[in-house]
Formats: C-alpha cells, structure tokens, sequence
C-alpha cells in the first residue's frame, strides 16, 4: 500500500484544509530558504566583512579610485563604508528570515517576503550589482509565494 507522504506534515501556514500538493509545497519552501541563504553569502557576508578587512589594512573604503564606481548613483558611491554597513543589516535580516523559514514559521516567511521586496525595489538605485540581488531576491519571492499558496485558484469557482 503507497504511503501518503503529505499525511506525515501538518498543514502549512494558513491552510486548513487537507494538503493534495504539500510536498511540493515544502520542497519550494526549502529551496527557498536554502536561496536565501545562498544571497546572504554571495551579496550581503562578502561585503559585510570586507568592511572590518579594508578599516583593519587601513585602506578608506571611500578611496576607490578614480574613473571606478561600484553604483550608479553617486550618493552611494560616496557613502560606501555606510553601504557595507547596511549590507550587513539586510544580511542578518535575511538570515534570521531564511533560518525560521526553513523551521516553517509565519513570521520568518513574512519578514523574508518584505525582505525580498525591499530587495527588489532598491536594487534600481544599485546598479550593477542590483541586478545579481534582484534575480536573487526575485527567485526566492517566487519560491515563497509559490509554496504559500500552492495550486490553490486565485477565484474560486461558482
């Protein structure tokens, strides 16, 4: 007799009704999580640490030389220590958002929705490498909503 492998889980969030897709579901919900993490390391941990790195060998991170800009705006460009500095923020966000995903809870599937949205809406002002984050930052919002409404329809029919 086949197992029924969506009856070994509890229902995931808000859904109260018997699960047919649950595991797909969960898998999205995974990967998602597991992406998250994957844009800490690859956009936010990198530069988060190369700022301690860069104060301890003495070199300014607003000493980029000339004719080089990391972003499109020149505002950012020359607030780059505080860039880092906020890169690490959103890396701890998304950490923690990633981390309690992964362990299936509301809030850590809300805070990496907002997380990822945010993303998605700055990565305009932070050219060329808004793009990497955006295309993170979209495939994991994908994942999330994917996995929170699973095949269910968005009307219902009469």
């Amino acid at each position: 007799m086949p197992r029924d492998l969506a009856a070994d889980h509890p229902p995931l969030i808000g859904d109260s009704r018997p699960d047919r897709d649950g595991l797909v579901r969960r898998r999205r919900l995974r990967a998602a999580g597991v992406l998250l993490l994957v844009h800490v390391v690859l956009m936010e941990a990198l530069v988060a640490c190369a700022l301690p790195v860069m104060l301890v060998l003495g070199v300014s991170p607003a000493a980029v030389p000339a004719g080089i800009e990391v972003f499109a705006l020149p505002y950012l460009n020359e607030n780059l220590a505080l860039m880092m500095v906020m890169s690490g923020i959103f890396g701890i966000l998304r950490t923690i958002g990633a981390v309690v995903v992964l362990r299936n809870r509301a809030w850590g599937f809300e805070l990496s929705v907002l997380n990822s949205a945010v993303t998605l809406v700055l990565m305009i002002f932070m050219l060329p490498a808004g793009v990497a984050d955006g295309l993170l930052a979209g495939a994991a919002l994908t994942l999330l909503l994917m996995a929170r409404c699973g095949e269910r329809p968005i009307l219902q029919a009469p």
